[in-house]
């Protein structure tokens, strides 16, 4: 049995969006991504409602691998959507979204990502991932919702 400490970091970000969370949280959604987010891509997703919900699971690229995604909490009534995703032998991430009301039908969406390495290729990817590259992953992010929700198309440049 091997035993040891993770090797595990955990970022967050908070959003601005400029739009109501009934607005928002849908496009939280493997299915709805590809709407917003340039250059989002899925494989398989295994969903009843063939959107994002609770046990929803789908396939991401990841590097020359395939991630594997599942979605152990969305919460339509609180507006929150946790998720993990397994990049075998790389790591395992943690995601918690949070949608909440601000003024003028505005929205802040609270962004949380925990990966822990599973391997080698992990513990090189977590010397990338630091709050300055997540801070601008997160930035780009929000301006390319915030792109789609005033336009109804999506940014030209991939994030």
């Amino acid at each position: 049995m091997d035993i040891r400490k993770p090797s595990r970091i955990r970022h967050s970000y908070t959003q601005q969006i400029i739009a109501s969370p009934e607005q928002v949280f849908p496009l939280l959604c493997p299915v709805r991504e590809a709407d917003w987010v340039p250059g989002w891509t899925t494989g398989m997703v295994l969903s009843e409602s063939g959107t994002a919900e609770q046990g929803c699971i789908f396939t991401t690229p990841d590097d020359d691998k395939e991630a594997i995604w599942i979605i152990t909490r969305y919460d339509l009534d609180n507006t929150e959507v946790e998720m993990y995703k397994v990049a075998p032998g790389k790591t395992l991430g943690h995601i918690e979204i949070k949608v909440r009301a601000d003024e003028d039908d505005f929205s802040t969406v609270e962004i949380a990502y925990t990966f822990t390495a599973l391997g080698e290729s992990g513990e090189a990817f977590l010397k990338t991932f630091t709050q300055s590259w997540f801070d601008s992953f997160m930035q780009t992010w929000q301006a390319a919702m915030n792109h789609y929700l005033a336009t109804g198309e999506c940014v030209a440049v991939k994030i």
